[in-house]
């Protein structure tokens, strides 16, 4: 049941406590705090918190506030009280009363059976009955509020009290079950709030103190113990440890971090006692953005949805019109008319005629497939982008770090003549230890321990070419083939046909070989190409800034339709903006700050990675945690399901009501059929809607 009178202040709904979900958007990052996870009284569906949204779009729905401010917190009765305490009263009360009108006893009758029946009806009738008048002020006035109110008084005023208290009463139970609902729909987000520590061990002036983790600055180290939560983004100083971040990413394979790399607030320290020194403060953690993204997802309704909303705005008077006309026009063109009869009808008009089952299941659904998608490790930013993806035709996608793995590594080691791997890689990787380069990191790493007792000196790092240097008493190059041509050091033709990345090395002005430097596919790559077109997206392309040949063979390698390398960031926009212009539904999925623009403008925008980029999670309209390029194949899945639920419970809604509005009409159907056809109904669709939350993606 709906509390209308709780004096709630704007201040109260707008806090994480309530976990207001048309209110999410107006949350503070420093409001998200663990407290948010306290289990909400009552529901608060969006599209069924009828307060004004805060952007320009206004609430088709505002008839439904029970408040003079508009705000409500759906609490079913006092603090502490069971919410099933009256309605289960006032079931016994009717239960034993039409017993008593069974046998036909005789004391039940006259004003002690309106009395019994009365109290039954006020146990789970009068908070609705206010509710409906505290929204006329406003000119809220034609909402089910009112409907029922005037169905089951109507329904005393002819003497059918049992039918009256039975519909409040189912009515009430209704509203319970879309409380159980929506709050099994809110778990995911109650889960992410959860995730956020509460204190945390910072380390000052040589002693240790436990504080809130809003109060540490940047530049603190925090300690964190085996078993705890990372409080706050920072880097690891004091490593290496492994961590679980199931809650960020869904990924139950633990992350193994070394010392200097980064770790995020929500990861929890596996095994050994790590120290961190402090990156982001608490509001501006990786975590706490994505926590108001996800809050603010619920906020941008699909057009399915706003559709709804806005159609039982203008259903809901007429069919209070069409009841009205019921009790008049027959008085004009009946000639046995019955004024008791007719009435009886128009309330069972009225009873049918409530929007519920659409106006809560819907939203309750899209909500369901937002829940569904962060439990599978992908936040959107709004239920109207599950509709946007479902509905694209093409996926553009980047290469580096989008389908590659974004980090180099030696792919072949081809040594010339006179030398073997053994002598070449210790000096070549001993000279790449003095370079920041990527390519030159992946030598290193390749060379590995072989470095070691290496000597090297009189560097020289020659821009655009590559690194000359003393190794172990021996002169060596190290870098691209125009390295060896400033040294007039001659080398075989065929190297200026491999096609990957190469580190070419010459030893006291000799040619010693080369080694081809690449970028692997992720493991799930051609997995991702395979299900999207099996999935019916009939164009598949990849532009990268990486040179055409290499992007050509990745693209052939994992089996996509086209491929253009070589690109700019300008380059990617103008052919996304060719294909939007040839009428194509666009996704497009990037991996950082280089691809904001055209993400931007895509029709949906997919950040890879997003816990890695703030530029990504601000851009992107759907956010894959982690980074698995086959998620965007679980997000259409997830799309198409929640689209199936939502139009299964329209056209369920619809076609019931259709028939029992017209047997209701003809006074064949009864106030018990009114019941079904409006809280059954609903009931129904929200069980259905409850689907979404139970499915395996």
């Amino acid at each position: 049941m709906l509390d209308p009178s709780l004096d709630k202040t704007n201040e109260e709904l707008n806090t994480a406590k309530q976990v207001q979900l048309d209110n999410v958007g107006a949350l503070t990052r420093d409001q998200l705090t663990p407290d948010a996870a306290t289990e909400p009284q009552g529901h608060d569906v969006p599209g069924h918190n009828h307060a004004p949204a805060a952007d320009t779009t206004p609430d088709p729905h505002a008839g439904h506030s029970h408040a003079a401010d508009g705000d409500h917190d759906h609490a079913h009765g006092e603090a502490g009280a069971s919410p099933y305490l009256w309605p289960g009263v006032s079931l016994a009360l009717l239960l034993v009363g039409i017993g008593l009108d069974y046998f036909d006893v005789p004391f039940f009758s006259g004003t002690v059976r309106l009395l019994w029946y009365g109290v039954a009806f006020l146990l789970v009738g009068w908070k609705v009955m206010k509710a409906a008048v505290l929204s006329i002020p406003s000119g809220n006035v034609f909402n089910e509020f009112l409907l029922m109110s005037l169905a089951t008084v109507g329904a005393f005023s002819i003497g059918e009290y049992p039918e009256g208290v039975a519909v409040m009463l189912f009515y009430t139970v209704g509203e319970l079950f879309q409380d159980a609902a929506v709050n099994r729909a809110k778990r995911s987000i109650r889960a992410l709030l959860e995730i956020q520590a509460t204190e945390v061990t910072v380390l000052r002036g040589g002693r240790s103190m436990v504080l809130d983790p809003k109060q540490v600055q940047l530049g603190d180290t925090i300690e964190v113990k085996p078993g705890e939560k990372v409080a706050l983004d920072g880097t690891l100083t004091v490593g290496p440890a492994s961590f679980n971040t199931a809650a960020l990413t869904g990924e139950s394979a633990p992350q193994t971090k070394q010392t200097g790399e980064g770790v995020l607030a929500g990861m929890i320290n596996q095994e050994s006692l790590v120290q961190v020194l402090v990156t982001a403060t608490y509001q501006d953690t990786k975590l706490a953005k994505i926590l108001a993204m996800v809050q603010d997802a619920v906020g941008r309704k699909a057009k399915t949805q706003l559709f709804i909303t806005r159609f039982a705005k203008v259903y809901t008077p007429i069919v209070v019109l069409l009841a009205a006309l019921l009790i008049a026009v027959p008085y004009l063109l009946v000639d046995d008319y019955v004024f008791r009869d007719w009435l009886y009808r128009a309330l069972v008009f009225l009873v049918i005629s409530c929007p519920c089952a659409l106006v809560v299941s819907i939203p309750l659904g899209y909500f369901g497939g937002i829940g569904a998608a962060s439990r599978a490790g992908i936040l959107l930013k709004g239920s109207n982008f599950l509709d946007v993806l479902r509905e694209i035709d093409t996926v553009v996608m980047d290469k580096t770090g989008t389908l590659t793995q974004g980090v180099f590594a030696v792919q072949q080691v081809q040594p010339a003549t006179g030398f073997d791997a053994t002598q070449l890689l210790p000096l070549v990787g001993a000279l790449e230890t003095k370079s920041t380069h990527p390519i030159a990191k992946a030598v290193v790493q390749h060379v590995g321990s072989a470095v070691t007792g290496v000597t090297v000196e009189n560097v020289e790092e020659i821009a655009g070419h590559g690194l000359r240097g003393r190794v172990d008493g021996k002169e060596v190059l190290a870098g691209n083939t125009k390295l060896l041509t400033k040294f007039s050091v001659p080398y075989p033709p065929e190297v200026d046909q491999v096609v990957d990345s190469i580190v070419v090395a010459a030893v006291d002005g000799k040619y010693a070989g080369y080694l081809t430097v690449a970028d692997a596919p992720k493991a799930d790559a051609e997995q991702t190409v395979r299900e999207l077109r099996a999935d019916g997206i009939t164009k598949i392309v990849m532009l990268s800034g990486d040179k055409d040949s290499i992007t050509q063979r990745v693209a052939q390698q994992l089996g996509i339709d086209e491929a253009h390398g070589g690109l700019l960031p300008e380059d990617k926009a103008r052919y996304v903006q060719e294909y939007l212009t040839a009428g194509r539904k666009l996704a497009f999925v990037g991996d950082g700050v280089n691809d904001a623009p055209v993400v931007a403008l895509a029709d949906v925008g997919i950040a890879m990675g997003g816990l890695g980029s703030d530029a990504t999670i601000e851009t992107a309209d759907v956010v894959i945690q982690t980074d698995h390029p086959s998620k965007i194949a679980t997000a259409r899945r997830i799309a198409r399901a929640t689209h199936s639920v939502v139009w299964q419970n329209i056209w369920l809604a619809f076609g019931v009501k259709a028939i029992v509005l017209a047997l209701g009409a003809g006074g064949v159907a009864t106030m018990w059929e009114a019941v079904f056809a409006d809280v059954g109904v609903a009931l129904l669709a929200i069980l259905n809607a409850w689907r979404i939350q139970r499915m395996k993606f």
